[in-house]
């Protein structure tokens, strides 16, 4: 069982209130900027540049940790069920990763959090991010099981569901968050092998 981080696992609001803040626009501006390139099919950063076109993302981002105002989790950021239902997992004998697209610092912090998994990865470890293939082809190298034996859970049809079951692997579509939610109902959600709205649920698909 692999499963994504970015409105899987934890809410996003902490990321993008922290950028609305460096950037001294209001929260909801920046909130109803991601949706609208979201709902474009564009990349989520992109809404930084419709605020700052020469934005270097990765510069602004090293000048925030720099200011003490840079990525941080917490228990509070994680959704309600992650906890029981990777322990649930686990205590099934499930082998439980966690592979998304975030920051090496995203896995550090992820793994202070102790969560009950066997593996954390993230796409700035591997130096590759979803949708390419060669990042579900590190998933099943750190799962060591089978495409067919492996399941990947997320919210985002195009960089979780679809390129996970091009990859041969079954996927769970999640309706979480914006993506999760705008997709819902969609035939790219509907292709998904399951679809899911509690993490809990995959306790339930797992045992039958």
């Amino acid at each position: 069982m692999v499963l994504d981080i970015g409105e899987t696992l934890i809410r996003d609001d902490r990321v993008w209130g922290a950028w609305a803040d460096w950037l001294g626009i209001p929260r909801h501006t920046l909130s109803a900027l991601v949706g609208a390139v979201v709902a474009q099919g564009r990349d989520n950063a992109e809404a930084l540049r419709l605020i700052r076109p020469d934005i270097d993302i990765a510069a602004e981002r090293a000048a925030m940790e720099a200011a003490g105002v840079g990525e941080d989790l917490d228990e509070s950021d994680l959704y309600p069920d992650v906890r029981p239902a990777l322990a649930a997992l686990r205590e099934a004998g499930i082998r439980v990763i966690i592979a998304g697209n975030q920051t090496a610092r995203a896995g550090v912090l992820l793994r202070d959090l102790k969560l009950p998994v066997d593996e954390i990865a993230t796409s700035g470890e591997w130096g590759i991010a979803k949708p390419d293939p060669r990042f579900f082809a590190r998933v099943l190298d750190l799962a060591g099981t089978a495409p067919s034996e492996t399941m990947y859970v997320g919210d985002h049809p195009a960089n979780d569901t679809q390129p996970a079951k091009t990859a041969g692997l079954r996927s769970a579509h999640l309706r979480r968050g914006p993506w999760g939610h705008l997709w819902s109902g969609t035939a790219e959600a509907a292709a998904a092998d399951w679809q899911i709205d509690s993490l809990l649920d995959l306790v339930q698909l797992t045992a039958t």
